[in-house]
This record gives C-alpha cells, structure tokens and sequence, in this order.
C-alpha cells in the first residue's frame, strides 16, 4: 500500500546512512523525493537514479541547511522544481565527541550549526509555503541521547534535546494551519558508522536493549513514513522513540 504516494517529501543529508534509507522508504510509498547532500557527492548522484528506478521524480541538492541563506534557496528551488513539498524531514546531523573538558569551543558550535540550527533554518524557509497550503508534516531526527544524555557527547546531546524543545514549539505556532511538527528520537541504529566499531561494543550495545538488537536504518523510515502519512493527522508535538525499549 503506498500510503504516501503523490506526496513531495523534502529529505536533508539523505546521501547515505538513516537519510537514505528515509528516501528509499518513502520512495517504495509513492512520494517523491527532494534531498540535500554536502560532501557525499557520488553517493548522492547514485541515490538520484535508485529513486527514479522506482518510478518516482527525484533531485539532489548540494546544499548546507546549517547556512541560513542557503536552506531559504534550497525550499525555493525545490517549489520551483517541484510545484510544492508536503513533508520536510530534518536528518542531517553529525558528531564530534569528547568529554566535556577536552572539548573546544568548536567542537560544541559545529554540532549546534548543523544539527539544530540547520532545523530553525529548514523550517523558518519552509513557514510560508506551508502556511500558504495549510498542511504539512515537519519531521525532525533527535536521539536517545537528547533525552537521556551521553558520556562525551555533551555537544550532541543538547543540540538533539534543543530539537525536541524547538519541534514542540512549532507544533503549537503551526498546528492551527493544519501543519504538524513531530520529532523521531532513533536508538543504537546499525549503519556504515557503526559496522567500523569493535564487535564485542556493538554486543555490549545490543545486550542492553530488550529486544536484544541494534535498530536498522529502515526501522527509523517506517515510522517516519507513520509521522508523514494521513495516518497520524491528529499528532503534532510527540517524540517517537525507535529504540527497542532501551529507554522507556
């Protein structure tokens, strides 16, 4: 059943990781994809013409949203391009861990401008368009971490709490024009970043989960696709955790 088909759905740093397994989702419902890529140029030029092998209209943009001027021409182009988006997801986000008295001044800021700045840079661009068709779904990635905190990643940790508390705070600013804002907080997910680690940690992870598994990066897309479809039109403001109940 293609419970999102006709849909636009607007994906940042989709080029590898739960991003694109996002936009391979998405893609397998109906919607069509817009998706941005920084450094990954060639993953992102091969996402293109995986998605269009799908039968669905897909463009890549090479486009920072943690610079503000960038993200408003980025939600230009893609209405030019597309006519309009229905979903924006906020994914992009990286880590610089260290504990916190080792950790400099940049390690903290370049967390803060690409993990949350570049979701109040995303969804300010994408205010009026959405208000202007009076629906939508705004998705923004967090963590378990920025609910219950991490040892050496202080940074991470408050820029995905700061998304939680900035996702609510739209909910109620939008939900009277009918557009939802709703947050994915993802466990221990295993992706290219985490198959490089020592096997006995990832054992230890995964033995500190109930359902005794790392999560995958599909797991995240299923529930975004919940969020993004017609079947939760009566939630805005919530946190969906997809952790295997690791925190409850």
């Amino acid at each position: 059943m293609k419970t999102l088909e006709g849909k636009i759905a607007l994906i940042t740093g989709a080029s590898k990781g739960i991003g694109r397994a996002i936009a391979h989702t998405f893609a397998e419902h109906g919607a069509h994809i817009a998706f941005t890529y920084l450094s990954s140029v060639e993953q992102g030029e091969s996402l293109i013409e995986q998605l269009k092998a799908k039968g669905i209209d897909a463009k890549g943009y090479r486009s920072d949203a943690s610079n503000h001027k960038a993200a408003q021409k980025l939600i230009t182009d893609v209405i030019q391009d597309f006519g309009k988006f229905d979903i924006l997801i906020n994914n992009a986000g990286i880590t610089r861990d260290n504990l916190l008295m080792r950790m400099s001044e940049s390690e903290w800021y370049e967390i803060m401008e690409i993990n949350l700045k570049s979701c109040f840079n995303t969804v300010k661009a994408a205010f009026r368009p959405l208000m202007k068709q009076r629906s939508g779904s705004i998705i923004n990635m967090s963590s378990v971490v920025g609910i219950k905190g991490n040892l050496g990643q202080a940074n991470y940790a408050a820029s995905k709490a700061g998304i939680i508390g900035f996702s609510k705070s739209v909910a109620l600013e939008l939900g009277s024009r009918g557009i939802r804002c709703n947050v994915v907080a993802p466990g221990f997910i295993e992706t290219e970043m985490t198959a490089g680690l020592d096997e006995k940690v990832v054992q230890t992870w995964r033995n500190a989960i109930p359902l005794k598994r790392g999560g995958s990066p599909e797991d995240v897309a299923n529930a975004c696709v919940f969020l993004a479809s017609d079947s939760s039109t009566y939630i805005t403001g919530q946190v969906l955790q997809v952790n295997g109940g690791l925190l409850t």
